[in-house]
C-alpha cells in the first residue's frame, strides 16, 4: 500500500514559507527593539503584533495540516483539500494583515480566524464521516 501526501505537501509547503516569513519579522523585531525574550514593553507594539502572529500560526497550522493529511490517506476528494488548502493560506494572509494592522479587531482578522476555522471544522468532520464510512 503506498500513500501519497502530495496535495498535503504542497500546502505544508506555501505554509511553511509564509511561517519562515512570520520567524524572520520577529527576529527582525527582537534585533530593532534589543528584546530577546518574551513580547516588549507596551511601546514596542511592532514586536507585540509579530510575536501573536506567528504565536497564532503555530497555534492553528498544525493541527490543520495533520487534518489535511488524514483525510488525503483517508482518501477524501481531491478538490476539496485544495480548495480548503486555498482557504487556510488565505486566510492565514489575512489573519496576519489584520493583526499587523491593528492589536484590536480588524475585519481582515476576522476574516482569517474565520477561514481558518471553518477548514478545521469541514476536515474534522470530513475525518469522521470517512471513518464511520
Amino acid at each position: 500500500m503506498s500513500f501519497s501526501f502530495a496535495i498535503t505537501g504542497f500546502y505544508a509547503g506555501l505554509l511553511t514559507l509564509l511561517l519562515i516569513v512570520h520567524s524572520v519579522n520577529v527576529i527582525r523585531m527582537r534585533l530593532k527593539f534589543k528584546v530577546g525574550l518574551g513580547e516588549g514593553a507596551e511601546d514596542q507594539r511592532p514586536l507585540i503584533k509579530a510575536v501573536r502572529i506567528h504565536g497564532n500560526f503555530v497555534e492553528y497550522i498544525p493541527l490543520s495540516l495533520l487534518l489535511m493529511a488524514a483525510y488525503e490517506i483517508a482518501g477524501g476528494n481531491a478538490q476539496l483539500l485544495h480548495a480548503l488548502g486555498a482557504v487556510l493560506v488565505i486566510g492565514r494572509i489575512f489573519h496576519a494583515m489584520g493583526l499587523n494592522k491593528s492589536i484590536g479587531t480588524s475585519r481582515e482578522r476576522q476574516i482569517g480566524m474565520l477561514a481558518t476555522f471553518i477548514v478545521m471544522l469541514v476536515l474534522a468532520v470530513e475525518n469522521i464521516r470517512l471513518f464511520l464510512v
